[in-house]
């Protein structure tokens, strides 16, 4: 659907690119010709332009704006005028359009023809070709991809509308392929009613799926029974007892089927794309406003994710928020809104805190001593520890270095748990620790008041006291960041990411007017960067991040970060 005012609009663009990667038919209506401002001629040269020469318009306005009362058909040489209530009489076409109706159509049956030797023979000999003929070569052009016809008219006037449906049901592609095969119905989405409970919506790929009939689920591997199945039209529910191949409708309490599920005949084998979620771009985390709503928030998620595929859960465990991920702003708010009206839970959103990390640069040595007299038995232990920084991705080993008994050997593992529990808990920073070499080369014991607690507050005493010593820096994930833009965009996207402390690692055209950019970026400057890169680029970006690893804060940020982390910022 294409406006006759704004023309060929982001999401149109967006939705083509889909259709075309998975090589599906399409078609172009475009509307609103009624409108004031409305120019079918200027938005068949945006959708030629936008979408190449496999443009072909199959009708042309009787009329434009204020006048619009028809259209003409090009293949069949007629006209369709329309009364008030949308009813057509079929007649001859109009002698002030005739010219140019006999132009586009002759256009029109040469981008036909040239995919048909044998029409094209017979056009070039100039032999008259049937409507029937043209039609049959049409709809191949179109099954394959390679034609895309543009129909025109006015839904709220209903121009054009019954020729639309018409157009659909004879010359498009049969919805369900020949139906053919074991019956097999695709579960492409789930709504999680408040009354019958999960509701499965399903289209048939083959066969016919009846009342009661007993379907494999693919996934499980378990059996599920096809019982009250109903048609959905608006907040109506039909029951059907049968739904043939290429028709969708709805079935509810199946036991353990989701979107994206495959249902098929016993024994039946059947292969279909596998479902592939889209990747998300932006994330808020979430919690419970009240303490009675934090046991409901867990089910209403789920239940929210059974629903919308392209939302994730996910729980941090470094800073402890639990995230929800979306395809964008507007579609986050909505979830949460969704969260309120329909499964009654109230959250609070805060911004997604960074998984930051330290370590050190240098080796340093330092005395962990802990001691404690009270009345009865004391605690006393002193651990000698040095520590070293190890390659970035090593991560943390302890060696046990004590000779001569200085500390008893079935306390050296509470030595190790004590340095390891406190580079978890953070460091000089107070984020955890890594890539770091511990060693324990001498101490002291009690022979009655040592004690693994002992040395474990020993081993985090000294462990502290090294690292403030061992030249500290705080580490910041750093992702890979691919995006896709116009190249008209090119030059924004580039600068914004310097602005971002990114390094570009390359661009390169990928066709359709669109360029690649790589780029590494820390993952902090990247956490709204689904908004930035929507206005640089009025929605015509996408971008993928994924995480690549971990490098030094600048020192002029350190102080700001390790501050704001002091007070999480409210979304």
């Amino acid at each position: 659907m294409v406006s006759a005012i704004e023309g060929v609009e982001v999401q149109t663009e967006i939705a083509w690119r889909l259709a075309e990667a998975r090589g599906l038919p399409r078609a172009i209506f475009v509307n609103k010709l009624d409108r004031e401002r409305a120019s079918f001629s200027r938005t068949l040269d945006d959708l030629k332009s936008k979408f190449g020469s496999g443009v072909a318009p199959l009708q042309l306005p009787i009329g434009e704006e204020a006048d619009l009362r028809g259209v003409i058909e090009l293949l069949g040489d007629v006209a369709f005028t329309y009364d008030v209530a949308g009813e057509a009489t079929e007649s001859e076409v109009p002698a002030e359009l005739a010219a140019e109706e006999r132009t586009v159509h002759d256009a029109l049956v040469e981008g036909i023809v040239v995919a048909d030797d044998d029409l094209m023979e017979r056009y070039l000999g100039d032999e008259q070709i049937e409507p029937a003929e043209l039609a049959g070569a049409l709809a191949l052009g179109i099954a394959s991809g390679e034609v895309f016809p543009v129909l025109c008219g006015s839904a709220a006037k209903l121009v054009g509308i019954d020729r639309l449906a018409h157009f659909v049901a004879t010359e498009g592609p049969p919805p369900g392929g020949d139906g053919e095969g074991p019956t097999a119905a695709a579960v492409f989405k789930t709504i999680a009613d408040p009354y019958v409970g999960r509701v499965n919506l399903f289209k048939v790929l083959s066969g016919t799926v009846k009342t009661d009939d007993s379907l494999t689920n693919a996934r499980t591997k378990h059996d599920e029974r096809m019982h009250q199945m109903v048609t959905l039209r608006g907040k109506e529910q039909e029951p059907v007892s049968e739904v043939p191949t290429g028709d969708i409708a709805a079935v509810a309490k199946l036991s353990d089927t989701t979107t994206g599920d495959l249902l098929a005949a016993k024994g039946a084998t059947v292969e279909i794309e596998p479902f592939e979620r889209p990747r998300p771009v932006l994330a808020v985390a979430v919690n419970a406003k009240s303490k009675g709503d934090e046991d409901k928030l867990a089910n209403a998620l789920h239940r929210l994710l059974d629903e919308d595929p392209a939302l994730i859960i996910e729980r941090n465990p470094e800073t402890h928020q639990t995230l929800l991920w979306g395809m964008g702003e507007t579609h986050l708010s909505i979830a949460i809104e969704r969260l309120s009206r329909k499964f009654g839970v109230e959250v609070e959103t805060e911004e997604v805190r960074v998984a930051y990390r330290e370590t050190i640069t240098t080796m340093a040595e330092a005395e962990g001593k802990y001691k404690k007299q009270t009345g009865g038995h004391g605690q006393f232990g002193v651990a000698w520890l040095r520590i070293e920084p190890r390659q970035r991705g090593e991560g943390f080993e302890f060696v046990g270095a004590i000779v001569g008994g200085a500390i008893p050997r079935q306390f050296i593992p509470a030595v190790e748990k004590g340095v390891a529990e406190t580079m978890e808990h953070g460091g000089h920073f107070g984020y955890p620790v890594v890539d770091v070499q511990v060693t324990c080369y001498d101490g002291k014991h009690h022979a009655v008041d040592s004690s693994e607690m002992s040395f474990k507050m020993a081993a985090s005493i000294g462990f502290k006291d090294a690292m403030a010593k061992a030249g500290p820096i705080l580490l910041e994930p750093v992702s890979e960041l691919v995006v896709t833009v116009p190249e008209t965009n090119q030059g924004d996207v580039m600068g914004d990411l310097n602005s971002k402390r990114g390094r570009i690692q390359g661009s390169a055209s990928v066709g359709r007017g669109e360029v690649e950019v790589v780029a590494f970026v820390p993952t902090s400057e990247i956490l709204r960067y689904a908004i930035d890169l929507r206005s640089m680029t009025h929605g015509r970006g996408r971008f993928s991040a994924t995480h690549a690893s971990y490098e030094p804060v600048p020192t002029h940020l350190v102080d700001r970060i390790t501050t704001a982390a002091e007070k999480p910022a409210r979304a």
